[in-house]
């Protein structure tokens, strides 16, 4: 989570020196992104992380500076970005959110049909092996009946 929130505070450097120079908030694009995906992710990790194994404060502390950053990023799009820019970037990261969602939904069903087929082949796998045993062990019945239904006219 460290390196999360290290490379969000490196973004929003980037982001505060973009708008300080070209004074709009469109020429920090990537690093907008980049803070975005950085957020994203500590959310995640944060939400990943075990009761036990969270440390309260370190998770205060780096909520908190994502809060601090996230409003300076909505007053520098409202007051050096067009009109409407905070609206679009909420809306923008709603359905980015919703993206990643659908993306990992779709993964684990790719996932599940690969499961699936690999155990419908090994179920047909064993199916066969089962079967030439079952008819291996019938043509040696047979065979066994033959020979001994032929040794025994030769002896008789």
């Amino acid at each position: 989570m460290i390196a999360e929130l290290a490379v969000a505070n490196a973004a929003f450097k980037v982001i505060k020196e973009a708008v300080k120079n070209s004074g709009e908030i469109a020429a920090a694009g990537q690093a907008v992104i980049d803070w975005f995906n950085a957020k994203s992710e500590i959310q995640k990790k944060l939400e990943e992380k075990p009761p036990d194994q969270r440390s309260d404060l370190e998770e205060f502390f780096a909520l908190e500076e994502l809060k601090k950053q996230q409003q300076e990023l909505k007053e520098l799009m409202i007051y050096q970005g067009r009109p409407g820019l905070w609206e679009d970037w909420l809306k923008f990261q709603v359905d980015a959110r919703k993206k990643r969602e659908a993306a990992a939904a779709a993964e684990i069903r790719r996932i599940e049909v690969v499961r699936k087929k690999r155990r419908r082949l090994l179920e047909q796998i064993l199916l066969g092996v089962w079967l030439t045993v079952l008819g291996v062990f019938l043509a040696g019945l047979i065979f066994l009946a033959a020979w001994v239904y032929v040794m025994k006219s030769k002896i008789f």
